[in-house]
């Protein structure tokens, strides 16, 4: 039995009509349905920082007798453990409370920096914030922050903690 083939022109114009359809079907759902971050009377917190922490212990002197005891490479007079406190963060909107965690501190020997990232969709309008944060052994916080805001729909807060500029720090990205 003979291969039937269809004409050149034929094959062209179905390939062209293929990748038509193609191509559509490609634009459309690139923008349908539309995508939507957040809803429309929305807006959004980021907290976001990393902190180091109090050590969990303070420095003390080695007696005579202690440093007798270690290898003469290991004499010093000051025993600083390395380990540092737990960071506990609370965040309140309008006294109610919005975001709280406490996080423990990176590294093997837990003396590293304790990061903190969250996304918070909230309704956009007036509302009071309130930042509190505990760096050390006795979880007490020490670094508190109040304001109050007007956020837009769609408007991005950020809240951080930079320790040289006094705690908390509420700008708007």
């Amino acid at each position: 039995m003979p291969k039937t083939t269809l004409p050149t022109p034929v094959r062209y114009a179905l390939q062209v009509l293929a990748y038509s359809l193609f191509a559509l079907t490609l634009a459309y759902f690139s923008t349908s349905p539309p995508y939507r971050l957040r809803g429309d009377g929305d807006a959004l917190i980021k907290l976001s920082f990393s902190h180091s922490a109090q050590l969990v212990q303070a420095c003390r002197e080695r007696s005579e007798a202690e440093l007798a005891k270690l290898a003469p490479n290991m004499r010093t007079k000051m025993d600083c453990p390395r380990q540092r406190a737990d960071v506990v963060v609370e965040l309140d909107m309008d006294d109610k409370p919005l975001y709280r965690i406490s996080t423990p501190p990176t590294g093997l020997r837990q003396d590293g920096a304790a990061t903190v990232y969250r996304r918070l969709a909230i309704p956009a309008g007036q509302h009071r914030f309130r930042a509190r944060l505990a760096d050390g052994p006795d979880h007490s916080f020490n670094h508190v922050r109040e304001l109050d805001l007007h956020l837009a729909p769609g408007e991005v807060l950020i809240v951080d903690f930079l320790t040289g500029e006094g705690g908390f720090v509420f700008s708007r990205g």
